[in-house]
């Protein structure tokens, strides 16, 4: 009964020749055989196969027979394959007379105890290596007097002494002079017998006499009894860790920064949208009553000088939506004097009455591959960060001249043609550490509030999306010199640049048509139908997409020109709507975006705000698109 009963030990029998002739609950429960299925089988069946072919089972009885006891520990296997680690103990059983009757073998699985201690080992070995193998800190030992007994990696890497220089020397060879002199490293070790516990950050001396700002830990070490045996300090060089704080910094306010540069785009973008709509109703208008009112000289300058104002504000819409980066930036040919002569009124009105701006050309410079847009922003941003350097006025010199590059040219351009455009001032100038930094992204030396440190990071990656370069050259009282190396644009992309542009002029559509205006804005929706009116067409007017679909079932439509920015059904969802009935009918988008969402490009598309010509040649566009 107390065999039976025993279920953590494998308590079971063999015949002189191994093979099994009892099985306990315990052999059941962590062998996996039942009796019926083990009994009369040989023991060797929970060897390994590695062990079986040792011969190891044999070589076990036989022990177990000269010796009286075999006693080992091993890997045996269950019987569903698993393994699991096993101590045995084998013990001949005789009669009397001494002759063998068989075995009594009693196996325990140690699987969990040999896991604990094969874990208690490695934990051990691992605590070990970690003190010494520890880079980032200087771990090591003090004896109760305060002389270094151990040093590990961390201590070597950050004090600058191997071991055998370092074990046995006092630890206030660490400290400062001023240190010393106050009685620090003594305060240290009585501060921490007293209170259990020293942390300190403060200067420390390396071996090469630079100083580190460290973090220390000072902890007396008893034995059981109480007894001091000495102490375990602890040092870590914070120079990293105040730098990495910096950059965290440096890299919170970047995002901060992005967060609002992001903000100031959207809203940007929205009111240059508004604006745009705004500007759509006065240029509509502004046309319609040129051709009707009286041949008036003054009237019609006056009406001129608002078609030249309404213009100029469709201009500065573009460069909002080009800051908001919700218009195309596409590079074509730009005759950047002509750019810049025409940029004189935007800059004078930005720097004020006290700077002026001298522009120096050579003559036949060639044409540039560049975002118009783009370039205007980066020239205002140029003319902004020299007059922001020249606090008490001054003179700004924009120029350009051709120049050619070979190879191995010092700038790192591809050889070939190129138009290098600057702007100089004589202002403060900029050290070599500022220089090195001024191109990173919110990197400035101006005042909080008074600059985002955008404008030259902008500048370098436009120059360098174009396959150009943005070079400075600068230095403290000297000015500053930015230049932009841009590609020359190739000569048959120069020559149909120089083609001279036919004046606009209406382009009516062959027949008059049946046309379904669509935009939520009224006044916008009123120039539009008179324009198509003026141009000679029937207009079927709509201030939202469900409206329209209504006009569109009940009347024969020959066109649909329609807003795209619109509440409840965007003018692309409305063109889809119509494409399903009437796949062939032409479609014309007309935004104040130049991006159009994804399936856009299937459709015509018109920006705002537009002209009667322009909205002339778009009609004829989509219906010879048809």
């Amino acid at each position: 009964m107390l065999v039976e009963a025993l279920t953590d030990y494998a308590v079971y029998m063999l015949d002189p020749n191994g093979n099994i002739v009892s099985w306990n609950a315990g052999a059941a429960r962590f062998k996996g055989y039942t009796a019926e299925e083990i009994i009369g089988q040989h023991f060797s069946k929970f060897y390994t196969p590695e062990d079986r072919a040792t011969n190891l089972p044999a070589l076990a009885l036989q022990t177990a027979e000269r010796e009286s006891r075999f006693e080992s520990e091993g890997w045996r296997v269950r019987k569903d394959g698993t393994r699991f680690w096993a101590h045995v103990v084998i013990d001949p059983i005789r009669d009397a007379n001494g002759n063998l009757l068989g075995y009594g073998k009693v196996t325990r699985d140690m699987s969990d105890h040999r896991a604990t201690a094969e874990a208690l080992r490695r934990s051990e070995q691992q605590f070990r290596l970690l003190v010494q193998g520890v880079s980032d800190y200087a771990i090591y030992m003090l004896d109760p007097e305060g002389r270094v007994t151990n040093w590990n990696l961390g201590a070597q890497r950050i004090k600058g002494y191997m071991p055998d220089e370092i074990v046995g020397q006092h630890f206030s060879k660490f400290y400062t002079e001023e240190d010393r002199a106050r009685g620090e490293p003594a305060l240290a070790l009585a501060t921490a017998l007293k209170d259990g516990r020293f942390e300190k950050e403060s200067w420390r001396i390396r071996k090469d006499g630079s100083r580190f700002w460290a973090n220390v830990v000072i902890d007396p070490i008893r034995d059981p009894d109480g007894k001091l045996l000495g102490f375990a300090k602890v040092t870590r060089d914070m120079t990293e860790r105040n730098e990495t704080q910096k950059a965290l910094e440096q890299a919170r306010e970047a995002f901060f920064q992005s967060q609002k540069m992001e903000a100031i785009g959207q809203l940007t973008g929205g009111i240059a949208h508004d604006f745009n709509n705004l500007l759509m109703a006065v240029i509509g208008s502004l046309e319609l009553l040129r051709k009707r009112v009286p041949d008036d000289p003054r009237a019609l300058q006056l009406i001129g000088n608002a078609m030249q104002g309404a213009e100029r504000g469709a201009a500065l819409t573009q460069r909002m939506l080009a800051f908001a980066r919700r218009q195309d930036l596409t590079a074509q040919p730009v005759h950047v004097p002509e750019l810049v002569h025409g940029m004189n009124p935007l800059l004078q009105r930005s720097l004020g009455p006290q700077y002026a701006i001298e522009t120096r050309f050579t003559c036949d410079l060639d044409l540039v591959l560049a975002d118009p847009n783009q370039l205007e922003l980066a020239l205002l941003n140029l003319a902004v960060n020299a007059r922001d350097a020249m606090e008490e006025g001054g003179t700004i010199i924009i120029g350009c001249s051709a120049e050619t590059i070979g190879p191995g040219h010092p700038i790192g351009l591809a050889p070939g043609r190129y138009l290098r455009l600057f702007v100089t001032d004589t202002g403060e100038g900029m050290d070599a550490e500022t220089l090195a930094r001024a191109t990173e992204p919110f990197f400035t030396t101006k005042g909080v509030g008074k600059g985002t440190g955008l404008g030259l990071s902008m500048v370098h990656g436009m120059a360098e999306q174009l396959s150009g370069r943005l070079r400075l050259q600068s230095q403290p009282g000297g000015g500053t010199t930015v230049e932009i190396w841009l590609p020359a644009a190739q000569p048959e992309t120069t020559a149909a640049a120089k083609k001279v542009a036919e004046p606009p002029g209406q382009e009516p559509s062959a027949t008059a048509l049946n046309v379904l205006a669509v935009d939520d804005d009224g006044l916008v929706l009123m120039n539009t139908g008179a324009m198509l009116e003026d141009l000679g067409h029937k207009v079927f007017e709509a201030n939202s997409g469900l409206r329209a679909l209504e006009i569109f079932e009940r009347e024969h439509i020959d066109l649909v020109i329609t807003d795209q920015a619109m509440p409840n059904m965007t003018g692309l969802q409305l063109a889809e709507e119509i494409r399903a009935r009437r796949p062939e009918l032409p479609i014309i988008l007309a935004t104040g975006y130049a991006e159009l969402p994804v399936g856009g490009m299937r459709f015509n598309k018109l920006d705002k705000p537009f002209f009667e010509h322009q909205l002339a040649k778009a009609i004829t566009t989509a219906m010879s698109n048809r």
